[in-house]
């Protein structure tokens, strides 16, 4: 897998246009000045979590004795539930009402750092751990890109109006 395809690859699996009406809807009650701090220090709080990942998974699933294919159903597992909550949100919405700050969950874990994203890092690094740098520099591209798009959220929001972030929100 080369850099190129391994960008590709992380910026899908990070999904920022999937993000976008889940980070509006995340931050809905909070003062609209603090939302580019808020989104910021969410993705540092990611990509530290995500560097951890890519060095350190391998190592945490061998002393936790999971195996790569059952990390993999777990994420599917994952990935499933928090689909189906997006789909059909219940009366509060896929967040619940809440007029506080979102402090990491859900918006640095899962949305960013989320079970694909990190099992993709581990199955990079299993499949060439030679090839670290390369996967260190495909993730700060990726992550780069994605932190662009949600930054700019707000403005995507405004573009797309309700029923399009509706609509990407349930389609991604």
């Amino acid at each position: 897998m080369t850099i190129l395809s391994a960008v590709a690859l992380l910026i899908l699996v990070l999904d920022p246009l999937g993000n976008v009406p889940l980070f509006l809807a995340a931050l809905r009650n909070v003062p609209h000045p603090r939302h580019r701090a808020i989104i910021l220090r969410e993705l540092l709080i990611a990509l530290g979590v995500l560097i951890v990942f890519l060095f350190g998974g391998p190592y945490i699933l061998r002393i936790l004795q999971v195996s790569q294919s059952s990390l993999g159903i777990a994420g599917g597992i994952i990935l499933l539930i928090i689909s189906l909550n997006m789909i059909f949100p219940g009366a509060k919405g896929t967040f619940g009402e809440t007029d506080e700050e979102p402090f990491i969950v859900p918006l640095a874990i899962p949305l960013i750092a989320g079970p694909s994203a990190l099992t993709t890092l581990i199955l990079l690094m299993a499949e060439a751990p030679a090839m670290w740098l390369s996967w260190l520099a495909a993730l700060l591209l990726a992550w780069f890109v994605t932190g662009l798009i949600l930054l700019f959220s707000d403005v995507i929001g405004r573009v797309l109006g309700e029923r399009g972030t509706m609509a990407i929100e349930r389609l991604m």
